[in-house]
């Protein structure tokens, strides 16, 4: 098991064990490293193998800690730390959130707690719980919410009560039936908890456009949530707040969508962290995995894999193996000059100009991508990529523009 220590936005976790150290499944191995950052937990019995520089999905080398799990063990979670719920006080509920490790599991991997600590200022009325899930091939939302209702239930009053918030309204795509029903069965009877059936359509699952559908309110550019009232937090998440917290656990797995026309057993699987991506496509059938491309998350936000060493962290939704062959023949071979067309600012959800940004982008403007067309209300959807004739890479152009301006930032 390979466990980098930054899978989260923020600082990355500090190691609390050593290499030749003996852990449990459930126990704490690195420390959160100030407020944005969560701790990382042992997903297996067994004994640290080092502590060491390892290849990410992104591509760089991050520090991680190597785990050698004892096969022979029966892995069960001998490590909790149970605190009666009800005691806790907004504040200390935060704490225990953060103590859990959690992130957003929708693929931001904005550290759970941070996102509930709202300031004094903004006063939140409603808890958007996001059942979209309106990528293609992805379904490991929609069998969570099937299946564990009643720890949506758990983990939304949590949340409502760490943000001070009255209500709190479910959004799921009308595409996803057995789930709505799942969850109107498990409705609470003082109606605090609604259930709210949207559109199925893509970018539905992105906040600012489901606080739109389900509110009518627009949050300004350059605004969050929080300063029109609202948190929204994605139905993993909470599920598995709802799950942990009770339990005084970390959070040590997470369900993983493995298909595509490339994987013989596609399924939703609870996959632990950490888990390398050679040994998830074994277990679910990829025959010839070196002549098949590999994506992590969803085909139009998903990055492609090129190590199948690398694994599965708190963010991987969903992992889709596709004909390399086939990859390369729906590929552009190369990109062309803007047309101006004008089929990117048609199609973006923000209302931007991708043209105007990919310029300024190509031309190393990126003080004046942030500053004057709202680089940062870009969610990274991939529509005008998806929909530019000229095959230019502008999402990707984007997510090294705002890297480096939140390097710059730092």
């Amino acid at each position: 098991m390979i466990l980098p220590l930054a899978q989260h936005i923020g600082k990355p976790a500090v190691p609390l064990v050593r290499a030749g150290q003996e852990v449990i499944r459930g126990q704490p191995i690195a420390r959160a490293e100030g407020f944005l950052s969560v701790p990382i937990h042992a997903p297996a019995d067994g004994v640290v193998e080092a502590i060491e520089l390892k290849p990410s999905a992104r591509g760089p080398m991050v520090e991680c800690i190597v785990l050698r799990v004892y096969e022979a063990s029966t892995q069960e979670i001998r490590w909790s730390e149970p605190r009666d719920l009800d005691a806790l006080s907004p504040k200390e509920l935060i704490q225990a959130i953060q103590d859990t490790g959690m992130v957003g599991l929708g693929g931001a991997t904005f550290p759970s707690h941070a996102k509930l600590s709202v300031p004094a200022e903004h006063k939140i009325h409603t808890l958007i719980v996001n059942g979209c899930e309106c990528e293609p091939y992805l379904t490991c939302d929609h069998k969570l919410m099937r299946e564990h209702p009643d720890d949506l239930m758990t983990g939304a009053r949590l949340a409502m009560r760490a943000i001070g918030a009255e209500r709190a309204i479910i959004g799921v795509e009308d595409n996803k039936l057995d789930a709505v029903e799942a969850i109107r069965r498990c409705l609470p009877a003082d109606g605090r908890i609604t259930l709210q059936v949207v559109p199925t359509k893509y970018p539905q699952g992105a906040e600012k456009m489901l606080i739109k559908s389900l509110l009518d309110v627009e949050v300004p550019p350059g605004k969050l949530p929080m300063h029109v009232g609202v948190v929204v937090n994605n139905v993993g998440t909470l599920i598995q707040l709802g799950q942990l917290l009770p339990a005084g656990q970390g959070l040590t797995e997470r369900v993983v969508t493995v298909t595509g026309p490339g994987i013989k057993k596609p399924g939703d699987y609870w996959v632990p962290i950490g888990t390398p991506m050679r040994t998830v496509l074994e277990w679910a059938g990829a025959p010839d995995v070196s002549e098949r491309s590999i994506i992590l998350g969803g085909p139009m936000m998903g990055q492609a894999v090129a190590s199948l060493d690398v694994p599965v962290t708190k963010g991987v939704s969903g992992i889709l193996v596709f004909d390399q062959r086939q990859i390369e023949r729906t590929a552009a071979s190369k990109s062309y000059p803007c047309i101006k067309c004008g089929e990117c600012v048609k199609v973006c959800p923000m209302g931007l100009n991708p043209s105007m940004l990919g310029m300024l982008a190509a031309q190393r403007e990126y003080d004046a991508m942030g500053e004057h067309y709202h680089l940062g209300d870009c969610f990274e959807c991939g529509c005008c990529t998806y929909v530019c004739p000229s095959h230019i890479p502008l999402v990707q152009q984007f997510r090294v523009a705002k890297g480096i301006l939140r390097e710059q930032a730092a």
